[in-house]
């Protein structure tokens, strides 16, 4: 259950920042409250919360007015006629950041929930890419997703196992939510005040869609899709004849019988936008994000939620997930990156922070941005530690740190980068984090996997990295003779160091030996430094790597070059 369960001590004793922040989940937040109170409250009311709410009152305002009491309900659905992706995360993270700055705006005093809700009665309509014994859904289609069987052959049906799919991670992230299921609210009863309003309301509900409709849709478009009592398959078929004393509808099956069933009790089920609206009306949802590509059907649904006596909820509009051909991520189709692959990769909490970032741009996911998304993650938590050890007057919690890890971040992140122990996997050719923590503990006096445990993963993470993408595409090249004579004159300067210098002398000499040589920009030496002896066109301040990787080490790997035994 997500109804404030996890009480979260960091999250109170913020309400007067929190109403300055900037970030976007704050203001997110301050719109939500805005909408609760001009909800709930009478001028009265609000304007006592307001005078309880500057004192930072929060509980006092919740104890005098009980319908601040009620949760605030926050939602995302899912998909369930695919396999988890990013996106499905994205759609959950964003939802619960903004949760988190709810709770700390009003001191974790009125309770909120998430409901992450799976579309399982929709009809498969197409069959994934990237599942095994396609002949299988195909001979489902049409039926609702909770009714097709698991083409993996582990679970009851393709809904149940894609629902589990997405709980277990959503789980292993420490998600707080409950979950529901589409199937489970029609056919349990839970939907069928809502049903009956659409069917009372059928006329109302048909002036709004029929308008965004094409005039062949137009003409047999219902609200209702029946599930065929004979092949079990959802219909799209027009409504015949409606009986709202007796709650039920009259269409055409499959075989042309004329079939009356109820609209309640999972006997229909409705088109996703009336579906959208019935929902919010029936979970009263008060908060949902949804993707840039939604804004219309956000628009409609709006205005079938008022049709249904209810009041919209507070929506956030993010921009799309791109995968590397800048083709929009389909769950069908199965491209972009799934959750399993970045967590090959790339620490959870990297994904939460690219998740995070910029919503309203749009982004490319695919492999190549879980270095610099860790990277930047990593930098913000040292920013927000370094404000904490200074003293600064609360937390910083505008820094992406503090949304990423629900108000709590961890006192301490990695003294390496994740470029700097990629660079450091592909010198040393390690294939173990053994052989890792051989030149990390050399580097860093005391640090052992128990010391350092994000350390520890991420040298996990850059093995495999390395393994998969950057070891297949190294391509060495021979140094010019502007380059050679440069790195000739670099290892001459190194011989002349202390074996134990430190990263800024060696980060000095390399700057100075490029600057003699007449490299204009720098850029260019580095990147030749980085060409010739990695195989690579970029990385790592090339000082760190050198006094991680080892000066002698370093020296011998430049000799290597020069004598073209890296360019084979």
């Amino acid at each position: 259950m997500s109804q404030n369960t996890l009480q979260n001590p960091s999250l109170r004793g913020l309400s007067h920042q929190a109403r300055e922040a900037k970030s976007w989940p704050f203001e997110q937040a301050r719109l939500l409250l805005d909408r609760v109170l001009k909800l709930r409250l009478s001028d009265a009311e609000r304007d006592l919360a307001a005078t309880l709410f500057a004192q930072g009152d929060f509980a006092q305002a919740v104890a005098t007015l009980p319908a601040l009491n009620k949760p605030v309900v926050f939602q995302c659905g899912f998909g369930a006629s695919g396999l988890p992706h990013m996106g499905t995360f994205g759609e959950a993270a964003r939802p619960t950041m903004v949760r988190n700055a709810f709770r700390a705006l009003t001191e974790d005093a009125i309770p909120t929930k998430l409901i992450v809700f799976s579309d399982d009665m929709d009809g498969l309509r197409k069959i994934p890419d990237n599942v095994p014994n396609r002949e299988i859904l195909e001979e489902d289609r049409d039926k609702p997703v909770s009714k097709v069987r698991d083409p993996f052959g582990e679970h009851e049906s393709f809904a149940h196992h894609n629902n589990a799919r997405l709980r277990a991670f959503l789980d292993g992230f420490g998600f707080d939510y409950d979950f529901m299921s589409s199937t489970d609210c029609y056919t349990s009863g839970r939907f069928d005040e809502v049903l009956l309003r659409v069917l009372a309301r059928f006329d109302a509900m048909q002036a709004v869609m029929l308008p965004t409709l094409g005039e062949e849709r137009r003409a047999t478009y219902s609200p209702f899709l029946p599930i065929s009592p004979k092949t079990g398959r959802v219909l799209q078929v027009p409504t015949l004849e409606r009986n709202v004393e007796a709650g039920t509808i009259v269409f055409a099956d499959e075989d042309g019988t004329l079939t009356e069933v109820p609209v309640t009790g999972g006997h229909v089920k409705l088109q996703w936008r009336p579906d959208w609206a019935a929902r919010w009306t029936a979970l009263e949802v008060d908060f949902e994000a949804s993707g840039k590509d939604l804004v219309d059907s956000v628009r409609v649904s709006n205005k079938l939620v008022k049709v249904l006596g209810g009041t919209p909820p507070e929506a956030f509009h993010f921009e799309l997930f791109m995968d590397e051909n800048n083709q929009k991520i389909s769950k069908s189709k199965g491209n972009g990156l799934t959750m399993e692959e970045w967590l090959r990769y790339g620490a959870p909490e990297s994904l939460a922070y690219y998740m995070y970032q910029s919503p309203k741009s749009a982004k490319r996911l695919y492999f190549d941005v879980i270095p610099k998304a860790t990277d930047e993650y990593l930098q913000q938590l040292d920013a927000y530690n370094r404000a904490r050890a200074d003293g600064a007057n609360g937390p910083a919690i505008d820094n992406p740190a503090w949304h990423v890890h629900r108000g709590a971040p961890p006192e301490r992140g990695s003294p390496v980068s994740f470029s700097l122990l990629l660079n450091l996997v592909s010198a040393a050719d390690a294939s173990t984090k053994d052989i890792l923590w051989g030149f990390i503990s050399r580097y860093i006096a005391g640090a052992t996997p128990e010391t350092e445990p994000t350390l520890d993963r991420l040298a996990g993470y850059a093995i495999n990295y390395y393994e998969d993408f950057v070891k297949p595409s190294k391509k060495f090249r021979a140094p010019d003779d502007k380059e050679r004579a440069a790195m000739t004159a670099l290892v001459a300067r190194f011989k002349a160091l202390p074996a134990d210098a430190d990263a800024e002398t060696i980060q000095n000499n390399v700057f100075e030996v490029g600057k003699d040589a007449g490299f204009e920009p720098l850029r260019g030496w580095f990147q030749a430094l980085y060409e010739v002896l990695l195989g690579q066109s970029q990385g790592p301040r090339f000082g760190s790597f050198a006094a991680i990787f080892g000066l002698e080490r370093t020296i011998a790997l430049i000799e290597r070059a020069l004598a073209g035994e890296l360019t084979a």
